[in-house]
């Protein structure tokens, strides 16, 4: 197998509980030496996916590739597939050493004593835990949980490793940094890593390549840039938590919302007419200002966050919709807005996207 090679792909991959799809006849091909980012909502079918392609759950309909052959039937220890949990799933009983040797003693191949504390003790070095191998998990914190959890996978030495939204049970400063070790470790190793996560802003900075997955489907797969500037349907954009989405008509090459008509060149393939405008690519006018770089949507404004590196500005339409202006300070100090007064938003409407039950002519 070559590097372009795919490292697993699926074909057809349904799974079903009673009367829920969770899994909806899925097409997918990973490349090897990859970190992919698995990005969708709650219930979205993300957590199916892993244990289907572990092989804990067995798929109704569909076939499982890894490596050139099908794994669909067999059993997850002979997969050769790594599979780090929510909740590390540590055993409290056994040292942190015990815990990542625990696949290399029960598993099917026999080890010399030497070998295994060898593979034990890179493993754990890797994962920047030397001198703590004698500490049971209640005596580590929450970091040092999930990287034991990493290196007991990783000292089995599989080809995948599939992590099941592994940062969600740590606290901002520290998910930053895992986010960067992480990756740095699967570079140093030159495997492929499938990491499910809800939060649209770790699959974009931890993805060489993001999958998106709604009701059970991938609805767009593509590189993290890709996604961010060009979300193919509108439930994409609403994933990303970085546009405005605005419901109007869209008909005969004009799309109509709260801002007016305006004519549109092109649009995506929907099941609902929708705006799209990035909130850094919105602007903020005084509410007559006439001088506007594209349509008028008038708003109120209720308050703004600062988030450090940027402020975002929150302002509601006479709908009583919620919009936000996402301002960078690197562009300089932001104007000053008054609570409860009326302003203008504007945009360059070559910025936008539009998403249509009809295609633009």
């Amino acid at each position: 197998m070559t590097q372009s090679d795919p490292i697993f792909r699926l074909e057809g991959v349904t799974r079903r509980y009673g009367d829920l799809t969770a899994l909806d006849g899925i097409d997918f091909v990973a490349d090897d030496n990859a970190y992919i980012a698995l990005l969708g909502p709650s219930g979205s079918g993300k957590t199916s996916l892993l244990r289907v392609i572990a092989g804990f759950e067995t798929p109704d309909a569909g076939r499982i590739w890894f490596q050139g052959r099908d794994i669909t039937d067999l059993p997850a220890h002979e997969r050769g597939i790594g599979f780090v949990f929510q909740n590390f799933a540590l055993f409290p009983h056994l040292t942190v050493f015990e815990n990542v040797a625990f696949g290399l003693r029960n598993g099917a191949q026999t080890l010399s004593k030497a070998e295994l504390t060898d593979r034990v003790r890179t493993s754990i070095d890797m994962v920047g835990l030397a001198g703590l191998e004698d500490r049971n998990p209640e005596q580590i914190s929450g970091g040092q949980k999930q990287r034991v959890a990493l290196a007991r996978s990783l000292v089995m030495q599989p080809k995948l490793v599939l992590l099941d939204e592994p940062l969600g049970a740590l606290d901002a400063n520290l998910r930053e940094r895992m986010q960067i070790e992480l990756r740095s470790i699967r570079e140093r190793l030159d495997v492929t890593f499938l990491h499910v996560t809800g939060s649209e802003t770790e699959a974009l900075a931890m993805g060489d390549k993001v999958a998106v997955l709604d009701a059970g489907r991938i609805i767009q797969y593509d590189t993290p840039d890709t996604i961010y500037d060009g979300p193919v349907v509108s439930d994409v954009a609403k994933f990303l938590n970085r546009f405005n989405l605005f419901d109007g008509t869209f008909k005969e090459g004009v799309f109509s919302g709260p801002f007016g008509a305006l004519p549109v060149s092109n649009a995506r393939k929907n099941n609902s007419d929708t705006y799209a405008i990035r909130y850094d690519r919105t602007q903020v006018f005084d509410a007559h200002d006439a001088n506007l770089p594209g349509p008028a949507l008038p708003v109120r404004f209720l308050a703004s966050e600062y988030l450090g590196s940027s402020i975002i500005f929150l302002f509601e339409t006479e709908g009583q919709k919620t919009v936000e202006v996402d301002h960078h300070l690197s562009l300089g100090e932001p104007r000053h807005l008054t609570v409860g007064e009326r302003y203008t938003l504007s945009w360059d409407p070559e910025q936008a996207i539009v998403f249509g039950k009809e295609t633009a002519r």
